[in-house]
């Protein structure tokens, strides 16, 4: 509460020529020349968003339109999956200029993804802050989805039980010989799904293993039948947060999802006490999915509109 005082207050700008960007300003398209400056920013902020996270802006770069604006702070501006534009923070919302940040506000529609422990900022009768159910992460305990214990997770746990019966199985780590094999399971995956591959993260997801080792990204391969079955495929977020940005099975072996899950969750890091299996975007599928796994929190992510934005 003690910074709600400046927003306030009036930043004194002209209302009649309004100019969004400072001449020291540069916007760039998001590349990957900016990886070292993101990768700092994003990890000095901790946050278990899975947004905040280089990665995931740069293979998801093409689909958001994003840019990295250069001021005195560092935002990325990008076009939400519902066809609204904003900005996102690289530095804790509670540090940063007030006037600057609001004059920056008005090229947008709003803030996001913004955590909500940075929401004392914002005062009610100047800002609107919404919350879209599409956007929330499903977030796990690695020990929930270690055991599978509990009576909504008994059909998990026969689908495991299935699996292991049903097939002869291993669990590699992704590695860059076994890279081919994961190429393999993404494309076999894309042609079950029989959808359009712009209408999927396949593009992203093949980028992903191409610049495996650039993005230090971690997974894990697994087999049935000596076949590759699928593969998970992302990083840590903080200190006690894996995030998961792709999971892709081949769905003729019955339970290989749940083996996924249940044997990378197992081999985790200690350090590690959650998992973030990222939003559902407001696709039904991936809502009963990861619905299915009875998460143990819905990571809401705010966004902020300022309510005097067109001047």
């Amino acid at each position: 509460m003690p910074l709600r005082a400046p927003f306030d207050a009036p930043i004194g700008l002209d209302q009649n020529h309004v100019s969004y960007y400072s001449t020291s300003m540069k916007i760039e398209k998001l590349g990957i020349e900016h990886k070292d400056l993101l990768v700092r920013l994003l990890k000095d902020i901790r946050q278990p968003l899975s947004e905040y996270t280089f990665p995931n802006l740069y293979l998801f770069r093409q689909n958001h339109d994003y840019e990295v604006v250069l001021d005195k702070e560092v935002f990325i501006r990008g076009r939400s999956y519902d066809g609204h534009t904003y900005l996102m923070p690289t530095t804790d919302l509670r540090k940063i200029d007030p006037a600057s940040l609001r004059e920056l506000m008005r090229s947008v529609e709003y803030l996001f993804p913004i955590p909500e422990e940075w929401l004392s900022v914002f005062g009610p009768d100047e800002f609107e802050i919404s919350f879209a159910e599409g956007d929330a992460d499903y977030v796990y305990t690695v020990e929930k989805m270690s055991t599978l214990k509990g009576r909504n997770l008994h059909k998990k746990r026969n689908l495991l039980k299935q699996f292991l019966e049903l097939y002869e199985h291993d669990a590699k780590p992704l590695t860059n010989d076994r890279l081919d094999d994961a190429r393999f399971v993404l494309n076999e995956w894309l042609a079950t799904t029989e959808m359009k591959p712009a209408d999927t993260d396949h593009a992203s997801c093949f980028e992903a293993l191409a610049r495996y080792e650039e993005l230090v990204l971690c997974g894990g391969i697994y087999y049935a039948q000596g076949e590759p079955a699928g593969f998970v495929l992302g990083e840590e977020l903080n200190e006690e947060t894996f995030v998961l940005h792709f999971a892709k099975a081949r769905t003729k072996f019955k339970g290989v999802y749940q083996y996924m899950f249940n044997n990378f969750a197992k081999i985790l890091p200690t350090k590690y006490k959650y998992l973030n299996l990222e939003q559902d975007l407001d696709k039904e599928n991936l809502r009963v999915f990861k619905s299915s796994y009875a998460p143990e929190v819905m990571l809401r992510k705010a966004r902020v509109r300022w309510k005097d934005r067109a001047g």
